[in-house]
């Protein structure tokens, strides 16, 4: 049954985590922070809606995408114009790709990394497995690069898919479309500069390493039914959403799981499902973290919910977006989905001196 309460469902104050939790309503013109008891207590203003979420940089200054009307027509997440805005909203920062696309991420330099289309060659094209026949793009078919920037937007790194030997052993789903190869959804830079990268359509997750452009690590298990949100833990695992199902809907499981992954045994040593199973699902968007307390938190996109569990499972935060889209959109009227949502401790760098010590 779909959930007719919004906003604080349930909270157990002796077991949740005290703190704050930002997210971006897609399809809206806002990213709120909100505190415990879901009231929101900062936000700004988007020019654009959302492509896909904002982040706090340690500065306290946000970094979001927002979605330009030129680039690819029809395919999903799209961006365009990364901005850094300070608390008030004034933009300090600011650059535009309009083939940006799902994630962007500030690297420790200084520099900004960001995900990007760019069409395929013709030869490169005739050697992709799997897709649905006859459903490439008008343009062709569009490829995944990866960029790192500097401030006034000069390349200093760059990697393609398409020059990536690795990557045409791993044929996109067959359920999926072919007008892009490989949907990469999540980027992350690891403290050495490899990247922590996601293929949703390959059901594929790998680490680049940064200067021969290969592989060091990569996992491809359909037993996820494609994912979301692959970070790196402060522990050396790996933590994704497992959507349970590709971009139709369909996929192998009848709910989503939340895993903490050992790379190196590429097995599971947690995760987090529903009871039952269908209960927890989005079949896509979505994320989780651990949080300092033990505790995880995750987004449930789809429904547009924010909850918290214990190491054993038990949900001790609740909260489901009231922030309903109501101008006509073609995907999300009525709806309040989220891409990713981010949780920051009151004494955190990013927080601190800026909202209450207590976040009740």
């Amino acid at each position: 049954m779909l959930n007719v309460k919004t906003g604080l469902i349930q909270c157990d104050e002796a077991r949740a985590t005290p703190g704050y939790r930002i997210f971006s309503p897609l399809g809206a013109l806002n990213t709120f922070i909100i505190n415990m008891a879901g009231e929101v207590v900062h936000s700004w203003d988007l020019p654009f809606e959302p492509g896909n979420y904002g982040y706090l940089l340690p500065n306290g200054n946000m970094l979001s995408a927002v979605r330009t009307p030129d680039g690819p027509r029809g395919l999903p997440a799209k961006g365009g114009l990364m901005q850094e805005r300070d608390w008030d909203g004034k933009v300090l920062w600011e650059f535009q790709d309009d083939l940006q696309h799902h994630d962007f991420r500030r690297c420790k330099n200084g520099n900004t990394l960001y995900l990007r289309w760019e069409l395929l060659k013709e030869e490169s094209e005739k050697r992709i497995q799997g897709g649905l026949a006859g459903s490439e793009h008008d343009d062709g078919i569009w490829g995944d690069v990866i960029r790192e920037i500097e401030a006034d937007g000069t390349v200093v790194w760059e990697w393609r898919a398409e020059d990536c030997e690795e990557m045409y052993s791993f044929p996109i789903n067959p359920m999926c479309p072919r007008h892009e190869w490989c949907h990469a959804n999540s980027i992350t830079q690891l403290n050495n500069g490899d990247v922590l990268i996601n293929f949703r359509y390959n059901h594929l997750m790998a680490i680049i390493d940064r200067k021969t452009k290969e592989f060091k690590w990569h996992l491809c298990d359909y037993a996820y039914g494609q994912q979301h949100s692959v970070y790196m833990m402060e522990n050396g695992n790996i933590m994704f959403f497992a959507n349970g199902a590709n971009v139709l809907g369909v996929g192998p499981e009848a709910g989503s799981r939340v895993i903490e992954l050992n790379p190196e045994s590429k097995q599971a040593v947690w995760q987090y499902a529903g009871k039952p199973s269908f209960s927890f699902f989005s079949w896509f968007i979505s994320n989780a973290e651990r949080l300092a307390s033990g505790n995880t938190s995750i987004l449930e996109g789809i429904k547009g919910r924010l909850f918290e569990v214990t190491p054993e499972g038990k949900i001790v935060w609740e909260y489901i977006s009231p922030h309903v889209v109501t101008n006509e959109h073609p995907m999300y009227t009525g709806a309040n989905c989220m891409f990713r949502s981010y949780y920051y401790t009151p004494d955190s760098i990013e927080i601190a001196g800026r909202l209450p010590a207590n976040p009740w």
